[in-house]
């Protein structure tokens, strides 16, 4: 191999210039190609719908293509010019590169999900997950190997050059230098959720596919800065620690433990609070007669015509910061499965919207019905809609007795999900539920589906509870709304309405931010916990939703519970978007030292608890 010029370990003095640039052109090339077929195989592992086509849309979007490839050949270079050898360096390289993009293809086949920053700081998660499957090579796999070994090869016996002294110190402090502006375009959001848009061979509103589209090495370093979980303030984990010491799980009691069957309403919210006068009062009819049999309320969430996964979480965990749900995590569903209830529930929707499917399994759910697992030959593949979602909740229901144990179910309707066509109306050929009003067309058309839907949705209702006051098993039922709806671009039909959205004032605020919810028990759940289950219930926050289903069952629930019960009773709305709080009955930025100290212990508490996971007996 000496013998040949471009093999030589450096050019010797005596060789003409053009013969020395070959021999330069020729191991530093071989380098960066090396490198950069490396970043190449990562791209080929990381398209796993729509391969061929999902390979090609990298390149077609170069932008997506160079954040790919360049931290790889970056890495590379730091490490060529670090420990002086090609074939050593290209292989680290190699190990660290592919090794995580065909751990994310494990992943994304075995749950759909791609693997994040975060997942290397969970290792104990990632064994337990990785033990749950086989894992298996592909003939891809296996030519993707052979191809490094034989780039190694290549490196190792034909790029023979080494950086000595002062030029191995200038090559990687060069390399580490240029990270620096590559790490600012890479944790950019505006190029992240913008500039590399590659929506044609996905489904936009799915992260996984999303993240898939972008590659993986670039979407996996721009997950660096998701998976910090920074405590508050202030926060004192011995003092949280302390806080929550002071309290024990305390048991349901046999002889109450009634099944707790709570229901997400998508977009509902009932708008005769508001005033409308040119509403028909049927919309609201069979809505109105269940509330005078329950305990009802205002929910004050935290968005607006989208982000349903936030109420919905806020109510599952208690929490009013979320954090990514990516391990194990306490919740109120755990709880249940501690207290030997079976906990599930269904979505008339995809499993990987908002990473339902793996996140639910992680806040404790032993089973949750989606399109892709359960409703899909109801729905023909589709999303499914109230008439056939409430009816197939009881058959869930039924089934889920039979197993003989109380049952938890968090169910979420899909029906009211928007926008609502401005052009067609889709409810009952034509049926006005807007009486008056000076509104366009357009703007009707939006009301008469959005209300359509509603009221279909409270006919569905009515029919579910009738079923359940003629049920011998103890039931609860909780129902609220997860957001206002979409109600045309701009809110135009909402100020056509004269409904003021401006959450800088507090009518605003409250039009902007509130839903409803109501608690109702069947005869067998009033007798067996000896309350009503009517009246009047507090103004609440999502977070604190649960608390008074347990307050209005006579329940203490768990330790996290029991801490954040006094804080619900100060300050019972906690607006993470804004900042403002309910407090004494009054909507402020400023409360008092009192509340103030309350809220700072429970975002302490709330962050320590997100870290501890405490039902490892349970899972």
């Amino acid at each position: 191999m000496k013998k040949i010029a471009l093999f030589q370990p450096c050019p010797p003095s005596h060789w003409p210039v053009w013969k020395k640039l070959l021999f330069w052109f020729w191991n530093i090339g071989l380098v960066f190609c090396s490198f950069l077929g490396i970043g190449g195989l990562s791209l080929l592992f990381a398209a796993v719908v729509n391969r061929k086509a999902m390979i090609l849309s990298y390149f077609q979007h170069p932008l997506i293509a160079f954040l790919n490839l360049a931290p790889v050949l970056l890495l590379g270079l730091m490490l060529y010019f670090l420990l002086g050898r090609a074939g050593l360096s290209y292989g680290i390289t190699a190990v660290i590169v592919l090794g995580l993009t065909i751990a994310s293809w494990f992943k994304l086949q075995f749950r759909n999900d791609p693997l994040m920053f975060e997942d290397l700081l969970l290792l104990k998660e990632a064994g337990n997950m990785a033990g749950k499957y086989q894992l298996f090579l592909t003939k891809t796999m296996a030519a993707a190997l052979l191809l490094v070994v034989l780039g190694w090869a290549a490196l190792h016996f034909c790029a023979r050059w080494r950086p000595r002294g002062r030029l191995r110190y200038l090559g990687f402090t060069l390399a580490l230098v240029l990270c620096f502006p590559l790490s600012a375009l890479i944790q950019s959001d505006d190029i992240y959720n913008n500039r590399t848009e590659n929506y044609a061979l996905i489904n936009r509103w799915s992260a996984t596919q999303v993240y898939t589209s972008k590659g993986f090495v670039y979407p996996f370093l721009y997950s660096v800065k998701s998976a910090s979980d920074a405590p508050p303030d202030g926060y004192d984990e011995k003092r949280a620690q302390s806080i929550l010491s002071a309290y024990e799980d305390a048991d349901i009691p046999e002889e109450q433990k009634v099944s707790v069957l709570s229901i997400m309403l998508e977009s509902y919210d009932d708008f005769t609070k508001y005033g409308v006068p040119e509403l028909d009062p049927k919309v609201y009819e069979d809505y109105h007669a269940l509330e005078a049999e329950s305990v009802t309320g205002n929910l004050i969430t935290n968005i607006f015509a989208g982000g349903t996964v936030d109420s919905e979480r806020c109510f599952l965990t208690g929490f009013s910061r979320l954090g990514s749900f990516r391990s194990l995590s306490n919740s109120y569903p755990w709880y249940f499965r501690s207290q030997g209830y079976t906990v599930t529930g269904a979505h008339p929707c995809y499993a990987w919207f908002y990473n339902r499917e793996n996140i639910n399994r992680n806040l404790g759910f032993e089973d949750y019905k989606f399109v892709e697992n359960y409703f899909s030959p109801m729905t023909g593949g589709d999303v499914g809609y109230d008439d056939l979602f409430f009816p197939e909740l009881i058959q869930l229901w039924e089934a889920n007795k039979a197993l003989g144990k109380p049952v938890f179910t968090y169910d979420l309707t899909y029906q009211g999900h928007g926008p609502y066509s401005d052009d067609t109306l889709w409810w009952e050929d034509g049926y006005d539920y807007v009486l008056g009003g000076d509104y366009t067309d357009a703007e009707r058309n939006i009301l008469n589906n959005y209300f359509g839907s509603i009221y279909n949705t409270n006919q569905n209702l009515k029919a579910f509870f009738d079923y359940f006051r003629g049920e011998s098993e103890p039931v609860v039922i909780v129902v609220f709304g997860d957001h206002n709806p979409w109600l045309g671009d701009g809110n135009a039909v909402y100020e056509a309405m004269g409904l003021d959205l401006d959450f800088s004032t507090e009518e605003g605020f409250y039009n902007y931010y509130s839903t409803r919810y109501l608690i109702w028990a069947n005869d067998a759940s009033k007798e067996a916990l000896d309350r009503d289950f009517t009246g009047q219930g507090p103004t609440i926050s999502p977070n604190f939703l649960m608390n008074e289903v347990f307050r209005q069952c006579g329940w203490d629930g768990n330790a996290f519970m029991q801490a954040t019960q006094q804080v619900m009773d100060q300050v019972p709305v906690i607006n993470t978007p804004t900042g403002l709080y309910v407090e004494g009955g009054r909507l402020t930025a400023a409360l008092t030292p009192e509340g103030q100290a309350l809220v700072d212990d429970y975002h302490m508490l709330q962050y320590y608890w997100r870290r501890h996971f405490a039902y490892d007996s349970v899972s």
